[in-house]
């Protein structure tokens, strides 16, 4: 089988950048049990430019400070019917940003939720990583440990072992 790009292998956490978003070193959850990846975002809001579909929305990519906002505009890919892990079916957005781990980067397409009950503002799920990475569920922030600059970037209840 022919395969495009070299798989590298992650965590089932690792920080990812969202540049087309604004965001740098976001700690991302790797779900591979779910088929979406999700973003967690506030003040959601549809509107039109001419026949095409646009969302703005904010978002907090420092999880120690939900006080920091980034206000971003992207077009609307399409809106999906998404059932949550609580079974709770609802609509959301889904828009294509580029995605970058580790130097690499490709497009993902995201779904727009509340995601504020979560520990991680993003979760990717294997749409995501398809063709691209391996998960390695005994490790976490296998690419991304030296992106780490302080403790203070580790989630609060992180632990090394």
């Amino acid at each position: 089988m022919y395969q495009k790009h070299p798989k590298i292998k992650i965590g089932t956490l690792e920080l990812c950048d969202l540049p087309e978003l604004g965001i740098e070193k976001m700690h991302v959850r790797v779900d591979t049990g779910a088929a979406t990846s999700s973003l967690h975002v506030d003040n959601i809001k549809k509107f039109s430019r001419g026949k095409k579909k646009f969302v703005s929305f904010d978002l907090h990519p420092d999880i120690h400070n939900v006080e920091t906002i980034v206000h971003a505009t992207a077009p609307i890919e399409i809106t999906k019917t998404v059932k949550s892990s609580s079974a709770d079916i609802e609509k959301r957005v889904v828009i294509s940003t580029l995605f970058r781990l580790a130097g690499m980067e490709w497009p993902i397409k995201v779904n727009l939720t509340d995601r504020s009950e979560m520990t991680y503002m993003m979760l990717l799920g294997r749409e995501a990583m398809d063709g691209r990475v391996l998960v390695d569920p005994e490790f976490e922030y296998l690419l991304s440990m030296e992106d780490i600059d302080e403790e203070d970037d580790l989630p609060e209840h992180y632990e090394e072992e």
